[in-house]
């Protein structure tokens, strides 16, 4: 049995050696049990390396325990970082290591002179959205459907490959705040319960759509997601795949309709409850005119 070190004793610093990136795969390997048609290359791996792609790692004395890496890319005329991995062991979670290897990235980058970072996550996936929004501070105005195909070798893969593709602006002060431990959740609990969900539970676990032009009219809408999607494609896949085509279909309809993905939170009716997402509309660059 793994019995992780103190908080205190993992060290965040970058991968440096082609023993660092070789663990990178196993704990890719171990994290995604992705096939090796769909792991990183070693080649590439160090290429990108050595190019100037920022990667980072959690390491529990010798051993490492979890990464990030981003590479570097290019949006609406700026330099960006994309960040394209994270994965920590899971007896290392409950350390915040997720955060603390973000915060590293960002860092990294602000030291580039790089002020956006991208990455992509299954907006299904309730505990992500919750680091995503509520401790980094991101927002998403684009879903990709099927990003990776539909489906890889993973076993996370097997519900489709939706994804959010959000924006993480390094020095806007929603960022700064949520970086820093400011939550905004009590306000946004206050907000959703205003609101009709545009996807919400219809008491026995199934997803039901609201009127779209109705919902669409207003100015902020929600959208409802199972506290634990893992959970539900492990017991019920077909319900699972319920869950993908009507959040798909509210993502992109609102979108669509000039609305942005601005917050999460991941329970809205006590612990078991589902989680939700406030979008408003507008666009990213309107409501953060400083980008």
């Amino acid at each position: 049995m793994i019995v992780p070190a103190a908080v205190s004793k993992i060290l965040i610093r970058d991968l440096v050696s082609i023993e660092d990136l070789r663990q990178l795969q196993k704990v890719e390997r171990e994290v995604w049990e992705m096939g090796d048609e769909d792991s990183l290359p070693m080649t590439l791996a160090i290429a990108l390396q050595a190019a100037g792609s920022i990667f980072v790692g959690a390491f529990d004395r010798d051993k490492l325990v979890g990464f990030a890496f981003g590479i570097v890319g290019r949006e609406h005329g700026q330099i960006t970082i994309h960040s394209h991995m994270l994965a920590v062991l899971e007896p290392y979670r409950q350390h915040d290591l997720g955060l603390k290897l973000k915060q590293a990235q960002r860092e990294r980058a602000l030291a580039l002179g790089i002020r956006e970072m991208t990455w992509t996550y299954d907006p299904l996936q309730s505990r992500n959205a919750h680091l995503n929004f509520a401790k980094l501070g991101i927002v998403s105005d684009t879903y990709k459907v099927n990003f990776y195909g539909p489906e890889t070798s993973s076993v996370l893969h097997r519900n489709g490959t939706d994804r959010l593709w959000v924006r993480w602006l390094l020095e806007q002060r929603r960022t700064r705040d949520r970086v820093a431990g400011k939550d905004g959740r009590v306000e946004t609990l206050d907000t959703l319960r205003l609101l009709a969900p545009l996807v919400t539970f219809n008491g026995d676990g199934r997803p039901a759509r609201a009127d779209l032009g109705e919902a669409l009219a207003r100015q902020r809408v929600s959208i409802e997601i199972p506290g634990e999607i893992l959970e539900v494609e492990r017991t019920d896949m077909g319900l699972a795949r319920e869950w993908r085509e009507a959040t798909r279909w509210a993502f992109t309809e609102a979108i669509r309709a000039g609305f942005y993905v601005a917050e999460f939170c991941r329970s809205i009716r006590g612990q078991q409850g589902p989680g939700a997402y406030l979008l408003e509309r507008g666009s990213v660059g309107e409501v953060f005119p400083e980008t």
